[in-house]
């Protein structure tokens, strides 16, 4: 979500870290406005949801729910429209076992990633270029393999590929936006995180090379689409 729509994003995380009474926040209910057409309706989350109240307790849900509904529910009708016409061409079970991520890969073919260039259009936040930790990140990732590379990509921007001018011209959600790399002050057992809608990337302090190696290859596979809002 944060990737999608960044004030929505940060609207529902000050609702999640917020008293909603002491916010000005404790007139919700389970609805949500949809424009369609230039005409505005109002959805209900689930049943009889313009009865129920949104409160502290079940505030999470109600994210979860507002969150779906935004990112397909408002829409449904045009995904299934495409969908429909994308399965004429290719029908549903030859796709379905691959991920976004491989779909996409499988499109458009694996990228050829210039590290030199990446490094060359990058910007530092509380790290140097001479910091140990950045040292071992561009070592890390000169090791990585062109697949490796490509989620990596994936993982800090959100998408495989490369910009054809090269990463001078890496856009983030505001126009071009350099890839960042950020210290993470917390703790050294945390993997690196992502905010794709900004290509940064969260470095935890890690105390070995090995430690950094291995914990950014275990976030690049396991979590491929960086930071989202993560409800249990």
């Amino acid at each position: 979500m944060e990737h999608e729509d960044y004030a929505f994003y940060k609207s529902m995380m000050f609702l999640l870290e917020h008293d909603l009474a002491e916010a000005g926040l404790d007139n919700l209910d389970f609805t949500m406005e949809i424009e369609e057409f230039g005409v505005t309706e109002t959805r209900e989350l689930k049943p009889n949801g313009h009865n129920i109240a949104v409160t502290n307790a079940n505030k999470k849900e109600y994210v979860k729910l507002i969150s779906q509904m935004k990112m397909t529910g408002s829409i449904r009708s045009q995904i299934k429209a495409f969908l429909d016409g994308f399965y004429d061409i290719i029908p549903k079970h030859l796709i379905s076992i691959f991920s976004d991520n491989e779909l996409e890969l499988l499109i458009s073919g694996l990228p050829t990633i210039d590290i030199e260039d990446l490094k060359a259009n990058t910007e530092y936040h509380k790290f140097s270029v001479t910091s140990l930790q950045i040292q071992w990140f561009w070592r890390a990732l000169r090791s990585f393999s062109q697949a490796e590379r490509a989620n990596f990509l994936q993982f800090v921007t959100g998408t495989s590929k490369v910009p054809l001018q090269g990463f001078s011209s890496l856009e983030g959600m505001n126009g071009v936006q350099k890839f960042q790399i950020h210290r993470d002050d917390r703790s050294t057992d945390r993997l690196p995180s992502a905010h794709t809608c900004f290509n940064q990337l969260d470095l935890p302090v890690y105390e070995t090379y090995d430690k950094l190696r291995r914990n950014l290859l275990l976030a690049i596979n396991e979590c491929p689409e960086g930071f989202w809002i993560g409800l249990n």
